[in-house]
């Protein structure tokens, strides 16, 4: 039996990309999936996709209470949520100085504060019940500042920082708190969409698919309840960086 059939995995920014991939590994494993993102249609129809024991549910992370709401609405459709992929994220490259402050303001607000404030909506149940695990989607980017992109770097240094000071919170709750940090990966965040394409990328070791760093999630999420895997780094083969 695999260590996540039957349990309720609540996947964010689940529309595309890394979120959809392992949304498709963890029913594979025969999880019960919530595929949360702001993209209504493209969401239905993954969900759809994925069979009964899978749900869409639309809305913005940024928005007040919105995880509060979102967390009853999937625990009212298929249960208490053993599983928290906070995987939404933007991204935001360029130099500082010539940037939109509206930009940064959107980057912080769906890259560090909603995968709090998710964070901290289903951390009472998880304690409650006695255990859980949390993968936050993290980078590279979160491990070394990229000049190129100094601002996502800063929303993923922070989602580092918070990842390593709450697993110690909640670590003798059992409750593991895992980030997962992909290099460049071939899809929609990178502009990447065409198979040709991705398929031409990933042999040159250009990049990651997406269905790799899903791969890797769910090894991760598979492990024995001892096992914490802290940080898990994922690059394609010719990434210098």
């Amino acid at each position: 039996m695999s260590e996540v059939q039957g349990k309720v995995a609540l996947i964010t920014g689940a529309s595309s990309g890394i979120g959809l991939a392992t949304a498709e590994a963890l029913a594979r494993e025969g999880a019960r999936v919530a595929l949360l993102a702001r993209s209504v249609d493209k969401l239905q129809a993954a969900a759809e996709r994925l069979g009964p024991d899978a749900i869409a549910v639309a809305a913005d992370l940024t928005a007040p209470d919105a995880p509060e709401k979102v967390l009853a609405q999937v625990e009212q459709a298929l249960g208490p949520v053993d599983i928290l992929m906070a995987n939404a994220g933007i991204y935001l490259a360029g130099d500082v100085a010539s940037a939109d402050p509206g930009a940064i303001d959107r980057v912080l607000a769906t890259n560090v504060t909603s995968v709090f404030q998710m964070v901290r909506a289903v951390l009472p149940g998880m304690i409650a019940r006695g255990g859980g695990d949390i993968l936050v989607t993290s980078s590279v980017a979160g491990h070394q500042a990229i000049p190129w992109e100094p601002v996502y770097s800063a929303s993923k240094h922070a989602v580092q920082s918070f990842v390593h000071g709450l697993r110690q919170q909640v670590g003798p709750q059992n409750v593991r708190v895992l980030a997962i940090a992909p290099g460049v990966v071939l899809n929609d965040l990178w502009g990447i969409s065409d198979p040709e394409e991705i398929d031409r990328k990933a042999a040159e070791g250009m990049g990651l698919r997406s269905e790799d760093v899903a791969e890797a999630a769910l090894f991760m999420l598979t492990r024995p309840r001892n096992v914490t895997i802290r940080d898990l780094v994922i690059l394609p083969r010719a990434q210098q960086i």
